[in-house]
């Protein structure tokens, strides 16, 4: 089970588990990276004890924008490095609860210009993200178990037109660590929200987003509204069946998949 619960203004739980708690920014000015894990760790037994076993956080976007911008205070802060440590922290202290951390918006939203739960957004051009929105995944990516969220941003010199969530060029930069000094990835790749964020719904319906999405080398694609399974599974078998959908993809994707859930003690008996 897995919840957008990241503190500050994005909190779903919270009535359930204590209140909001503070924003990634006012963590990052007035807590120690230490304290950081703790409190990451203290909330992450609440979400277990929920059931919740994935939390899509931390956010690794590097940005100063206004606190109430779209990314804004949900950042840890404009320095590379000070979101490198605090995020660092704050994923470790979910692991320490038994939670997966997802890092998010891959490649970087920090800098992006508009919001993409309204519409397109755009991002500087990767040589720019290369020295800025970038560097932490370098370091994160190593810091197993993690998985990463790739966000619906169009990146000048990788994307083109399509958003990063729907690119190969997108998720095979995250793969490969090629273009960006970083190892390679074979976690858990998530997708944004497919279903209500303008910047894919005004393009695509929720199976064809999900089906590009996976074509471009997401394990998960997500999206809110459970009425649209049916024609997703639908969709995909067919996806199959023509020869859209890699089954060698999907035996990739079902092992991270399972791999990420670990083992579980009845199997086998």
């Amino acid at each position: 089970m897995s919840v957008d619960e990241e503190g500050g203004r994005v909190s779903r739980l919270r009535s359930l588990i204590g209140g909001t708690g503070p924003s990634a920014r006012e963590l990052a000015q007035t807590r120690t990276v230490q304290q950081v894990r703790d409190l990451a760790r203290d909330r992450g037994r609440q979400m277990r004890k929920l059931g919740i076993t994935i939390d899509f956080a931390p956010v690794v976007d590097v940005t100063d924008a206004p606190d109430d911008t779209v990314i804004g205070d949900r950042s840890f802060g404009s320095d590379p490095a000070t979101v490198t440590a605090y995020a660092g922290a704050y994923a470790q202290g979910l692991r320490d609860a038994g939670v997966l951390p997802v890092l998010k918006h891959f490649p970087g939203h920090g800098r992006g210009s508009g919001d993409s739960h309204n519409g397109g957004a755009t991002t500087p051009p990767l040589d720019d993200l290369v020295g800025d929105d970038l560097v932490p995944y370098r370091t994160l990516v190593t810091q197993a178990p993690v998985g990463v969220m790739v966000g619906h941003l169009q990146v000048p010199g990788l994307t083109g037109s399509e958003p990063a969530s729907l690119s190969k060029a997108a998720v095979n930069l995250l793969r490969t660590g090629t273009g960006y000094g970083a190892p390679p990835f074979d976690g858990p790749v998530f997708s944004d929200d497919l279903s209500g964020m303008a910047a894919i719904s005004d393009r695509f319906g929720v199976s064809e987003a999900v089906l590009r999405t996976l074509q471009a080398g997401a394990d998960i694609a997500l999206w809110v509204t459970t009425k649209e399974v049916p024609a997703v599974l639908d969709r995909l078998e067919q996806a199959l069946r023509a020869g859209e959908l890699p089954m060698s993809a999907v035996d990739r994707s079902v092992v991270r998949v399972a791999t990420m859930k670990g083992p579980n003690p009845g199997c086998g008996r």
